[in-house]
């Protein structure tokens, strides 16, 4: 062994235990200094701080005031004024009014036809209200075939029927489908074809002004008398993609839940005066409403506009429902000048309506009575054509209730800003003021954005409000929407 290997070994030796006593040292300091069984250890070096006090929630829902001073025309206009005047807003109308009075303090364009994209909703379900008994429900039914070897599935116009384990479906309260396979079972038929009737609806299944795209975007499926999760492929997803056959989905469906097979069910026509195998309802139209408006649901607004026309002898198709809904708006006195429609959910791109006709709407559900809130007596609005049945009358649920008695359930149905349904992620990181105060309906196209409902202002005064955008992208259009209406509840405006 020459002396230089002796130098390196020696070397290295010292190397060694150099290293050794330096890991030993830094493990002491971690000892000390990091402690791995403390709290502050397994939470990164940060002390946790002792839970909050519990606060005790106590919901005080209250009226708004008989004593708010009354809003001028002169305040919100210097309120809103300038953030109207936000190039955000593309071309802009709006109008608000005093609930409390039926005054329109402000408008900009108000009478101008615009494209109301979902707020159109807000014309449904007024028409709706007026119409239809609030218990409302739509039955599916299954009877006996023509052939000793099919059964008929009757589509009466429910696309909340579901398929879902325990019939928890998309929608509250749906009628489930597996209930509807133990009554067939229980009737004891000899089966193996299942017809669907379908012809509760007529005309074309998708509206004019609508783009097949929006199938499979999850935005609405063409739109047939029956549906499971409506139309949804993956039922419990609000914007699934959406089926382009749902009656046959059902039916499909039907078959499985009995053990037959599939690639038997066909669409045809149930037999008249044919035995009842078995039924169930969908939820009231209450709930069925509500869940329209709070989540924006095109399939059910179009479904409820066709039992609006089946109420007032219009035809169950698109136009039929349109005029239906118009017919009955302008027979309690409402001003639809400058109204076309094409559909009842407002996914049309070639809907138009004017931001009065929505603020006069929510103003009267709002307002005190009749008197103060619908005066006109303008001309029938401008409507498809009409097939048969055009022109019939129809009469509120309660001839007894006052428009505004009627209407006011509108109101319970829009979304909270800040919390429920489509405005749920609204009003959080703008706009905060608005948060809990503002409850309207949205309405979002890529050629439109809108917002009607109603807020109490900073004097404890209603005050409805129609907001209408375009030529902006809704990601631009709809925060400035949102300040409009959040000016509108810090406005001090008497």
């Amino acid at each position: 062994m020459d002396g230089s290997a002796g130098r390196r070994r020696r070397g290295l030796r010292a190397w060694v235990i150099t290293v050794l006593m330096g890991l030993v040292g830094a493990a002491a300091v971690l000892a000390v200094v990091l402690r791995p069984w403390t709290p502050e250890f397994r939470h990164g070096g940060l002390t946790i701080a002792a839970p909050p006090a519990p606060v005790r929630v106590l919901p005080d829902v209250r009226p708004a005031p008989d004593t708010g001073p009354a809003p001028s025309s002169a305040g919100v206009a210097a309120a809103v004024g300038p953030v109207a005047a936000n190039p955000d807003l593309g071309g802009f109308a709006g109008s608000v009014t005093d609930a409390a009075t039926g005054t329109v303090l402000w408008n900009s364009r108000a009478d101008e036809p615009r494209v109301p994209s979902s707020t159109a909703k807000i014309m449904t379900t007024a028409a709706a209200l007026l119409t239809l008994p609030a218990d409302q429900r739509v039955q599916t039914k299954v009877v006996a075939g023509a052939a000793s070897n099919e059964i008929v599935l009757v589509a009466g116009g429910d696309p909340t029927l579901t398929a879902q384990p325990g019939g928890k479906g998309y929608y509250p309260k749906a009628a489930g489908l597996a209930d509807l396979a133990n009554q067939v079972r229980t009737a004891d038929v000899r089966a193996d074809t299942i017809v669907v009737d379908i012809s509760r609806y007529t005309g074309p299944a998708m509206a004019r002004g609508w783009d097949p795209i929006d199938i499979g975007g999850g935005s609405i499926a063409p739109l047939e008398p029956i549906m499971l999760d409506g139309g949804r492929l993956d039922p419990l997803v609000e914007y699934s993609p959406r089926s382009s056959t749902p009656a046959l989905d059902v039916g499909r469906r039907l078959a499985t839940e009995l053990g037959l097979d599939p690639a038997k069910v066909r669409i045809g026509n149930a037999p008249q005066g044919t035995k009842r195998l078995a039924e169930v309802a969908s939820a009231p139209l209450r709930d069925r409403l509500r869940d329209m408006m709070v989540h924006s649901d095109n399939v059910l607004a179009e479904t409820i506009g066709r039992e609006v026309a089946q109420a007032t002898g219009h035809p169950a198709s698109f136009d039929g429902a349109a005029a239906a809904v118009a017919a009955v708006l302008a027979e309690h006195g409402f001003d639809l000048n400058g109204v076309t429609m094409h559909d009842c959910s407002g996914l049309s791109t070639d809907d138009r309506i004017p931001a009065r006709v929505l603020d006069r709407i929510l103003a009267t559900a709002a307002g005190p009575g009749p008197e103060e809130a619908t005066t006109s007596t303008a001309p029938n609005p401008v409507i498809p054509p009409l097939g048969a049945g055009a022109g019939s009358k129809s009469e509120p649920a309660d001839p007894e209730q006052s428009l505004t008695a009627t209407l006011v359930p509108l109101l319970d149905y829009l979304p909270v800003a800040g919390g429920t349904g489509s405005l749920t992620a609204r009003y959080v990181t703008q706009n905060q003021g608005g948060a809990g105060w503002v409850r309207a309906k949205t309405g979002t196209l890529s050629v439109a954005s809108t917002l009607a409902g109603y807020v109490l202002d900073r004097d404890g005064r209603v005050l409805t409000f129609t907001l209408m955008s375009s030529d902006r992208p809704p990601e631009v259009s709809r925060p400035a929407l949102d300040a409009v209406a959040t000016t509108l509840r810090n406005c001090g405006c008497s």
